[in-house]
């Protein structure tokens, strides 16, 4: 499908669209691709590697133990390797799907060009809503933690000046070009893993025995709890938005998705397993790594991790400032959104009203609403669109067999198991987030009928 859409980019979906041609000649500029009169083609195969751990390793990890410790106790390491079972499945889905495209867009454009606009837009706007309430409960998260170390950090006018300074200044970031949001991002990842990695290696010299053992929990709690883990796993698809920037996207994507879910199971798990050994009972903190650093660090080990928990709150924030601006690009590009959020800044060649756009209602999502409010809002899109990919990639494999860069093998097979996995999570969640699915699915049908009046006769 990438090389029809090469050769004639107006045919997306089924729908005539204006877009740039996409078989221009490549130039070189400070080392990047650039494809002519575009977006720079800047992002190699380990800094998507990179965005991708950083989408995915956010908050969730540092709050993740006692919670998953309270739901299935002893058991607990047997549920990150469930989910990251489940979660596997839908990223090998995601990597062959990916592997059909050069453009930016990800989850939005697979659904268009399988589906049609429809559905595409109706993705579109699930996986805009998942990346604001992302940012914005973060942002949240990452005040809550820093008024352990500043105190007016906590006060209404203190919260505001914080948030505005955070998010405006990986705007700026990101304005001025993809290279720099991207070297943010890689340097976050780093900063992030550098205490997890301390955590676990010292925590791991220092364990005696760990309890894992038997569990008295039941359905409910292993459902909540892998509906716990999806939204600890999830993220990933986001680091896919930017593909238009992507040297490779084709070759790259794949391997990231399937090297970062390496990464993260395997930090996810010797985390908790660390904390199991220092907490006799993990639930009884809401900050259980710091807890358990102070067992065999000290104090100073708990502030330690309590840094590391800011440092890697604000590297998921610049990885979404990266990506999702992105999507918003990339529905304009397709004249299925206002063509002001296409427009590429004629020095930095970015989308940079897509980005101020995007600030400007994070930071707006962010002051209004609690950290709370935003994760549920993010959450109860993800299993939809992740759905909606596994049964893109069945469409994807019937009408253009040959289109995939990356064929996963038993894809048909690996697509149901992931439609069946997401159809069961969803069965759990509750009328809240339904409702406010609905309204989400009521204003992209608002778009989807703008979009077709303006589309040529």
């Amino acid at each position: 499908m990438s090389t029809i859409l090469a050769r004639n980019p107006c045919l997306v979906g089924g729908d005539a669209v204006a877009s740039r041609p996409l078989d221009v000649e490549p130039q070189a500029q400070n080392n990047a691709v650039v494809d002519k009169p575009g977006l720079v083609r800047a992002i190699g195969r380990w800094t998507m590697v990179a965005l991708v751990i950083n989408c995915i390793i956010g908050s969730g990890i540092f709050g993740l133990p006692n919670e998953l410790a309270g739901l299935l106790g002893g058991m607990a390491p047997c549920g990150y390797l469930l989910a990251a079972l489940g979660m596997g499945i839908i990223m090998a889905c995601f990597a062959e799907v990916a592997s059909r495209f050069r453009e930016a867009g990800g989850p939005y454009l697979y659904a268009r060009v399988a589906f049609g606009s429809f559905l595409g837009i109706q993705m579109g706007w699930l996986a805009y809503l998942v990346r604001m309430t992302s940012a914005a409960a973060n942002a949240n998260l990452f005040v809550i933690y820093l008024g352990e170390f500043w105190a007016p950090a906590q006060d209404w006018w203190g919260r505001a000046a914080v948030l505005s300074v955070l998010i405006g200044f990986l705007a700026v970031i990101n304005v001025r070009g993809v290279q720099a949001g991207a070297r943010v991002s890689n340097f976050f990842t780093i900063a992030k893993m550098v205490p997890l990695g301390v955590f676990i290696v010292l925590g791991l010299f220092a364990a005696g025995r760990i309890p894992i053992g038997g569990s008295t929990a039941g359905g409910d709690e292993w459902f909540r709890a892998m509906l716990l883990l999806v939204f600890a796993y999830g993220g990933f698809e986001s680091a896919l938005l930017p593909m238009g920037e992507a040297k490779n996207p084709q070759r790259d994507a794949p391997i990231a998705l399937f090297t970062a879910l390496g990464v993260v199971t395997t930090v996810y798990l010797l985390i908790h397993l660390v904390v199991m050994a220092m907490l006799p009972d993990p639930t009884v903190s809401n900050r259980p790594l710091a807890e358990a650093a102070r067992v065999f660090m000290g104090n100073t080990g708990a502030m330690f991790i309590s840094f590391g928990a800011l440092i890697s709150v604000y590297g998921l924030l610049s990885a979404n400032m990266l990506n999702a601006p992105r999507l918003t690009y990339a529905l304009a590009e397709r004249r299925d959104f206002p063509a002001m959020f296409g427009v590429i800044h004629p020095r930095f060649r970015t989308p940079h009203i897509s980005i101020w756009i995007y600030t400007v209602l994070t930071l707006g999502l962010a002051l209004y609403g609690s950290f709370v409010w935003n994760a549920v809002l993010s959450a109860v899109a993800r299993l939809f669109t992740y759905g909606l990919v596994c049964a893109a990639l069945l469409r994807l494999r019937q009408s253009d067999p040959g289109g995939a860069a990356f064929r996963l093998p038993g894809g048909a097979v690996f697509a149901i198991i992931g439609l069946a996995f997401c159809a069961v999570l969803v069965a759990r969640m509750g009328p809240q987030e339904f409702i406010i699915l609905a309204v989400t699915t009521a204003l992209a049908l608002g778009n989807w009928l703008w979009a077709r009046s303006r589309a040529p006769k």
